[in-house]
């Protein structure tokens, strides 16, 4: 994990435990090295990430006659613990993993944040309880197998990563967000520190809430600025981007230093909007337009994820990443104000249907699906997703608004998988018999309004499963922290206090936000069309990256891997390229898939550093 924490080093070791730290110096470059410990070195402690309320703490602490030896934010964590024990957590502002080692009680707290910024994985093995905060750490031990779990695939194909506490490992797990673990006299237990408090909405005039927003996201992203090495900023140019960099140019003394990238497929480029923003706020704008070579580039990716993710988007973040390292260490991103304030088009479903089943049953039921059916192969990101979005409606207008609302977020709906799914291992998965991880979910959110529902249920699964996990292991891929603004806690309590109907109103996606960020953005960017981050992965499919998809998906690799059912592989091949259907999602999820076979379960031996470029060439050999 050298990549993670390239500044620093340090292990604390003793006979029953050992915790150690790679470290990327942010805060107290000099003073800072982990694991840390309180006055009498009885408990030690190592942190990932930033603790953003750590001065304020540290004052309190040194009131109760606390004294620290440094000036870095993971000392306040172990003089908390002395005063709150496993409550220390509830007076943590920001994003971390981190491991408390207590000598007395001979006892272990590994906490993960409130809303999953940070990683934390673990397993056991029968002597030992591991973790840490990428699982290619875990596999060096000789006991940690590598196998795939039949539960944990079945949910990457059906959603495009692994639901926590699930991963793609089997015996390897997650710890979810707002969870604590704590191993014991040989005990080890999981428990919830956190939940965001839903059903909490308030009264208040649009006028009243977009101030109280603006000042409560002002507020926000004045914690989230400090640092001890040069900080900067993502900016797609989009709505979320652009209001992190307004305000950080308001607040900062010096130019913001924003960073943006481009590809030459005019649909996936948004320099010319994140130049209006760049010019509006006079920051110190770098932009780069890039044509990676693919083929080489993902099964390095595909490394440092840990596990697959069918989301083009970690390329993008890499790539945004590594350029941006060249000039700051920390980079703040506008990751999280989609699911709060209701910025998916998937949202509009209820409102749609509402008009939808007003019409006959023949047109809904025969006209509609054949014109949908129909519609063309489309390179347009936008149109793309539309017609997606489209087709998994009317294939779902018959379902329960929830049941529907999972077929959007689906990559490979239930049919899909069906046909895909050879019988060895659709016998393995009956066998298993585990439950879908995101109707579980589905099931014990709180009763509330279905907008409220769909951005809680994203919230929770999604989006630190797939766009915080993406995030953070392509940021640190490049030695850079990414912080993310519209996840702290206390910032996303007040979001959950907004009513749903101001959140999406009609047709018009995140209203509120848009009312509030008025004063801010030029008028341009406040009514963009909405774009994702991610890569034109469908067209380099069909064209440099076709030689790659035929190699990795070919007839012997998919028989020899057993998992699929070649005829439905080779059809989505076939459409594909045809440009008769569109499987962008799909061949990306299989690829990803048997990459990330090629090298953590084929491996080169475990304990040995794998090279990721040599994937390609191995399994012909």
């Amino acid at each position: 994990m050298v990549h993670r924490g390239p500044d620093d080093k340090g292990v604390f070791a003793c006979d029953s435990a050992v915790i150690g730290m790679q470290r990327l110096s942010i805060i107290d470059v000099l003073g800072g090295h982990q694991p840390l410990s309180n006055e009498d070195e009885t408990v030690w402690v190592v942190c990932n990430g930033e603790i953003y309320n750590y001065l304020e703490l540290q004052k309190e602490l040194k009131a109760l006659g606390h004294r620290f030896r440094c000036s870095s934010d993971t000392e306040v964590l172990a003089h908390l613990y002395e005063e709150r024990g496993e409550r220390l957590v509830e007076k943590l502002r920001g994003m971390f993993g981190f491991a408390i080692w207590d000598r007395l009680r001979r006892r272990l707290v590994v906490g993960r944040d409130r809303l999953g910024i940070k990683p934390l994985y673990y397993c056991q093995t029968p002597r030992q309880f591991l973790f840490a905060s990428e699982i290619k750490s875990l596999l060096v031990h000789p006991a940690v197998a590598r196998r795939v779990d039949p539960a944990a695939l079945n949910d990457y194909l059906a959603w495009g990563y692994v639901p926590a506490p699930r991963t793609l490992f089997q015996g390897i797990h997650k710890l979810p967000p707002g969870h604590l673990l704590i191993a014991e006299n040989g005990n080890v237990r999981v428990k919830r520190y956190w939940e965001l408090p839903v059903n909490g909405f308030e009264s208040h005039t649009e006028e009243e809430w977009a101030e109280a927003l603006r000042e409560k996201l002002t507020e926000t992203v004045r914690s989230h600025l400090i640092s001890d090495v040069p900080l900067g900023a993502f900016l797609s140019g989009g709505l979320d981007s652009s209001s992190i960099v307004g305000l950080m140019a308001k607040l900062m003394e010096r130019p913001v230093k924003s960073f943006s990238i481009g590809f030459g497929e005019e649909v996936y480029n948004e320099l010319p909007y994140a130049k209006v923003v760049a010019e509006a706020f006079g920051t110190e704008h770098h932009e780069i337009m890039v044509r990676p070579d693919v083929f080489e580039l993902l099964p390095k990716l595909i490394w440092h994820l840990d596990e697959p993710i069918a989301d083009s988007a970690f390329i993008t973040t890499f790539l945004v990443s590594e350029f941006a390292r060249k000039s700051v260490t920390v980079i703040l991103s506008g990751v999280g104000g989609d699911e709060l304030f209701g910025g998916y088009r998937r949202y509009l479903g209820s409102e749609i249907a509402q008009y939808y089943d007003r019409l006959p049953r023949i047109v809904r039921q025969k006209l509609i699906p054949a014109v949908v059916n129909r519609l063309p192969v489309d390179r347009n990101s936008n149109l793309r997703n539309y017609f997606r979005l489209a087709r998994a409606f009317v294939s779902s207008s018959h379902l329960t608004p929830e049941s529907s609302y999972l077929r959007y977020l689906a990559v490979f709906n239930p049919e899909g998988r069906s046909s895909l799914y050879s019988h060895d291992f659709r016998e393995e998965l009956n066998r298993s018999a585990a439950p879908c991880l995101l109707e579980q979910h589905l099931s014990s959110l709180p009763s509330t309004d279905l907008k409220s529902l769909m951005m809680l249920l994203d919230l929770k699964t999604q989006l630190p499963d797939d766009l915080l996990a993406l995030s953070d292991k392509m940021s640190m891929a490049a030695s850079l922290e990414c912080r993310v603004p519209f996840l702290d806690h206390e910032f996303v309590e007040f979001a959950a206090r907004v009513p749903s109907e101001l959140k999406v109103r009609g047709f018009e996606m995140k209203y509120l936000f848009k009312k509030a960020m008025k004063p801010l953005l030029p008028e341009s960017i406040l009514n963009r069309p909405k774009r994702g981050f991610g890569a034109p992965f469908g067209a380099w499919l069909r064209g440099e990256l076709r030689p790659l998809a035929l190699e990795i998906l070919s007839e012997r690799n998919v028989r020899q891997r057993g998992f699929f059912e070649w005829p439905a592989v080779q059809s989505a091949i076939d459409l594909h390229f045809a440009e008769r259907e569109d499987h962008t999602d799909h061949l990306l999820a299989l690829i990803n898939f048997e990459l990330w076979c090629r090298i953590y379960i084929d491996g080169n031996g475990l304990g040995a550093k794998l090279d990721p470029a040599s994937v390609m060439t191995e399994r012909k050999a």
